[in-house]
């Protein structure tokens, strides 16, 4: 995927991004000459004051798939979808937020296009109350033509299948901070997730083992679930960084526990009640027709009822269903009868990570995509009505109203989770690591189990706790990532306040942002980034001309009026200075003053 160009037409903007808002990622040329001469993988690195608006690019974005995605899905929550009378807060096409964009990319041309091309050419515009239109580039002859007419020529319509197939393959965002912004359409996805899985359960319908929305928040919670299938799954090579960085040397051992029965309500039970069914069953039918459901009485003698959460997820031994495909690769198992539990046990070798192939496509991001749904499954406890009124929801804080579950209640949870690391004796725990080392290893491990994907990375300052060597090496680290000459096409927007990243990007893929009188403005620099001097990013970019801390300044300039006010000796000064600061451009500076007014006044003495 590559971005070309973004505006937004909502005549209340989003965000800090005003109404009329507009960006061209690349021109047509550099579009032409990127996909002839093929460089390697270079992110857009956004960067600029505290602020200026470098987020809100992200968001808009993540807001727009958002909506497409939405509206391609196959299956929507119950709760999801606009009704007059009972959910009129509920999803409609013709209403988003933004309510008005048009948003230009290219991506692989789908088969059905039957293109001569690679890459397809596709513009995507919203006017305010109206559902998205799609449009195709045409080069012969030169023009835009809208997909609706395109399929009429070709005589078919090939409806949601054709316009999930010119959407980003993935969409993937990582905030190293609290952008509840950035996460509000992820977070809003993965209760979609949830809801797919939990209906296809009530339905007893086949389940496809991955989610079908395709939007993700990578937050801490998936950490080890990344760390985890690039040890499993990836070669030295490709693990490189996560030996000469962090020093893991080889995963040791780690337990997955899984938790199938949940509690339900009678209520929730009757859920599970066909729409059709006619008269009405009992809640002992119920429980009779359906495989995950079972009944019994607690300690007082009252009914209760379970859920088996994972009964679509598992089957008999030879199933390729996750949670067989999980207990294959197991070096141990153990049944947890009393409380519904299994755990599964890994001591890691060659063998284990051959099972781990053989079962999971030979792909890491299969195996980390039930993973996904497994954490997903986590979810359980919230309520429909919570779950409705987040689906409409824009507020910021979203995410604080949903329950943090103990441990045990998790339906899935990892434990034991060792390796080794260079120079330690004994093998460490995950948790151990500082977080710039788990930074480091969340956004290089997102990342590798995307690499071979038509993607849209969004990271929101994934770097903020690296240390300064870290920092020059990110771009360089992510480069590797990404193979040079692989048939998927990525595109990544990272923003910053490092000035490494843009040292180590063309004045091209640099944005700079600014706001004034609320409104933001994007520009490329007007210099060679490439290579640039820090200390040159920091000024030209960031405005700022000091390459010392401002407490450090404070001292410098009150020894600057000391020596201006020509009472004290300059020797004894030049003394102090040195004993008080360290070596910067400004100190020397300011002893060179001192020592040629001294000069000056020893030749006017001569005279």
């Amino acid at each position: 995927m590559k971005l070309l160009r973004l505006k937004i037409t909502d005549p209340n903007g989003f965000r800090s991004l005003p109404c009329g808002f507009e960006h061209h990622f690349r021109s047509e040329w550099t579009l032409q000459e990127e996909l002839v001469n093929i460089q390697g993988f270079a992110p857009f690195v956004c960067s600029g004051p505290n602020g200026s608006g470098k987020s809100n690019l992200l968001e808009v974005l993540s807001a727009i798939f958002y909506h497409m995605e939405c509206l391609s899905l196959e299956n929507r929550p119950d709760s999801f979808d606009h009704d007059p009378k009972d959910n009129p807060k509920g999803f409609l096409g013709g209403k988003a937020n933004p309510d008005g964009f048009e948003v230009e990319y290219s991506i692989k041309s789908p088969s059905e296009l039957n293109s001569e091309e690679n890459q397809v050419r596709l513009k995507i515009c919203k006017e305010i109350g109206k559902d998205p239109q799609w449009w195709i580039w045409k080069h012969s002859p030169a023009e835009w033509e809208k997909l609706e007419d395109f399929e009429k020529d070709k005589k078919t319509s090939y409806g949601r299948s054709l316009r999930r197939k010119l959407l980003p393959q993935y969409i993937i965002s990582y905030s190293s901070g609290e952008n509840e912004i950035l996460s509000l359409p992820f977070f809003k996805m993965r209760f979609i997730q949830f809801d797919e899985y939990w209906q296809t359960l009530k339905r007893q319908e086949i389940y496809s083992n991955q989610p079908e929305a395709r939007m993700i928040c990578l937050d801490n919670s998936f950490s080890q679930a990344i760390l985890l299938c690039n040890l499993l799954f990836q070669d030295d090579d490709t693990l490189q960084p996560f030996h000469e960085d962090v020093g893991i040397e080889a995963l040791k051992e780690f337990r997955i526990i899984l938790r199938r029965s949940i509690w339900i309500t009678p209520e929730q039970l009757e859920s599970f009640v066909s729409s059709n069914e006619s008269p009405p069953q009992t809640l002992e039918n119920i429980i009779t027709d359906h495989p995950a459901l079972n009944a019994g009485e607690d300690e007082m003698g009252n009914p209760h009822y379970r859920l088996n959460l994972l009964q679509l997820l598992e089957g008999d031994q030879k199933s390729s269903r996750m949670i067989n495909a999980l207990k294959r690769c197991a070096t141990l198992s153990f049944e947890d009868d009393k409380n519904d539990t299994l755990i599964l046990d890994y001591w890691v070798s060659d063998a284990t990570k051959q099972a781990f192939r053989e079962n999971f496509e030979n792909n890491a991001l299969s195996l980390f995509q039930a993973f996904q749904v497994l954490l997903t499954l986590n979810l359980y406890t919230v309520s429909e009505p919570s779950k409705a009124d987040l689906y409409q929801s824009n507020s910021h804080y979203v995410s604080e109203t949903i329950p943090i579950l103990a441990s045990d209640q998790r339906i899935m949870r990892f434990k034991n989770f060792y390796f080794r690391k260079q120079n330690t004796i004994k093998p460490m725990l995950l948790k151990e690591l500082s977080d710039g080392e788990h930074q480091l290893l969340h956004s290089l491990g997102l990342c590798l189990l995307f690499r071979n994907t038509n993607s849209l990375f969004l990271l929101d300052e994934p770097e903020t706790h690296f240390n300064p060597d870290w920092r020059a090496n990110f771009i360089s680290r992510l480069r590797r990532c990404f193979p040079k000459d692989g048939d998927a096409s990525r595109e990544m927007l990272i923003t910053t306040h490092t000035p490494f990243l843009i040292s180590d990007s063309k004045p091209e893929n640099v944005l700079v942002f600014k706001k004034e009188n609320d409104n933001v403005t994007i520009k490329m620099p007007d210099y060679n980034t490439l290579g640039a001097s820090i200390n040159k990013i920091t000024m030209n970019t960031f405005g700022k001309r000091e390459t010392i801390g401002a407490y450090a300044q404070e001292i410098l300039d009150d020894l600057r009026q000391r020596f201006e006010k020509g009472d004290e000796n300059n020797e004894e000064l030049i003394n102090e200075i040195h004993k008080q600061l360290g070596d910067s451009v400004e100190k020397l500076l300011l002893i060179k003053t001192i020592l040629e007014s001294e000069e000056e006044n020893n030749g006017e003495a001569e005279h």
